[in-house]
């Protein structure tokens, strides 16, 4: 059987190839891959909305199911550390960033509007709008558990979730590529790809430096919380980060973690609840890179950085994100709506967001996996010390 390509591999081919066709593909040529990216770029503004929807109603309700004092506990620290990455990912960059960009600008990221026009568009109006999506995908979300839990919406939501992630697995990822080649390509013949690269490369370094940082804050806090060593504990944990990085998935990764957080100390009964868990909820290291790429995109592009916004977009990104992992790149897809919505980032610099996200994916995974056994600590040694199991 033929071994298919993995994702990153794709996404490094179109950057390659996107950025050494722009320097000889005539104008016509180029101008196809427009009209694609437009095309696809409005049909990727139709799947959003339905994305949400699919993706937090399912997974919210999911949280209802067996409520209770472990629960509540672990989904207070996963949603605790994504926040504390956000927020610390946003001080440290808001402070490296204007000496790693210097007064740098890519025109081509400004606006919408680049120089090479495509050849026709097609307009693809989603069906309500993003916040409207939210608002009602957490409504459906919280509300279903009350009702119910295994009715009749609960089921519908569920088989829902199943179409948008057919629909993001079998469409939206494999176009993925084509839609990246043509941003390299038209990047490539405007004459802006080296600034790009050079400035981007600087980014990745410094978002991974950031990753290893949330991991050693994390295991710190659980090495005083539990009383253990945390570096050693971080070290027994490598085996899940090194997995990680293979995989690109928290999910597939769920069997290694369990064994490194077992062999941190935590007991077996808690690692097998928390670690599924935070497989889902906890996306520190995801949250990071999104969080650094769209500020750096919003610096390089001139616009102005409006506090309360992104202070909203932050919260409300590791909400949206939940049941992400189980989706290749579900992350970077249920952020998008927020990107457009909140941060007011356009076609050009979203393509940009998602390529450099792929590319680095399994950096983010890994530190999300990794840190799952942080909180499985805490939650262990909390469990132990509290009276919590005594009402089980």
């Amino acid at each position: 059987m033929k071994k298919k390509l993995p994702l990153l591999a794709k996404i490094g081919i179109a950057i390659v190839s996107g950025i050494l066709c722009g320097l000889f593909f005539p104008l016509w040529a180029t101008r196809i891959f427009a009209t694609f990216n437009s095309i696809f770029s409005a049909f990727l503004g139709f799947c959003i909305p339905l994305i949400i929807l699919g993706l937090i109603v399912s997974g919210i309700a999911d949280m209802g199911k067996g409520a209770g004092k472990m629960l509540l506990l672990t989904v207070v620290l996963a949603y605790g550390f994504t926040l504390l990455a956000g927020f610390g990912t946003w001080a440290a960059s808001s402070v490296v960033y204007p000496k790693l960009l210097g007064d740098t600008t890519l025109t081509a990221m400004s606006s919408d509007a680049t120089e090479i026009e495509p050849y026709f568009t097609i307009a693809i109006p989603p069906l309500m709008n993003v916040t409207s999506a939210l608002v009602l995908a957490f409504i459906l979300g919280l509300s279903i558990p009350a009702v119910g839990g295994n009715g009749t919406i609960k089921r519908f939501f569920e088989d829902f979730k199943d179409v948008v992630m057919l629909v993001i697995i079998k469409v939206i990822i494999p176009l993925l590529p084509i839609y990246i080649f043509g941003i390299f390509l038209q990047m490539s013949a405007n004459g802006q790809i080296k600034m790009v690269l050079v400035i981007f490369v600087k980014i990745i370094v410094f978002l991974f430096i950031l990753t290893v940082i949330m991991l050693l804050i994390q295991f710190i806090i659980a090495g005083i919380v539990s009383h253990r060593n945390p570096f050693r504990m971080l070290g027994n944990m490598l085996s899940a980060y090194v997995t990680a990085l293979g995989t690109s998935s928290s999910a597939a990764t769920i069997p290694v973690t369990l064994r490194s957080a077992i062999k941190t100390g935590v007991s077996p009964a808690v690692a097998n609840f928390v670690i599924p868990l935070c497989a889902t909820i906890h996306l520190s290291g995801s949250t990071i890179k999104i969080v650094g790429l769209s500020l750096a995109m919003m610096m390089l592009s001139g616009m102005p950085i409006d506090i309360g916004a992104f202070t909203g977009f932050i919260f409300l990104l590791g909400i949206t994100m939940i049941a992400a992992p189980g989706v290749p790149g579900g992350a970077i897809m249920s952020a998008i709506g927020l990107l457009t919505s909140i941060l007011g980032l356009g076609e050009v610099q979203i393509g940009l967001i998602i390529a450099i996200y792929l590319a680095i994916d399994s950096f983010g995974t890994a530190t999300n996996v990794t840190g799952d056994g942080a909180i499985a600590n805490i939650v262990d040694t909390v469990w132990k010390r509290s009276r919590f199991n005594s009402s089980r």
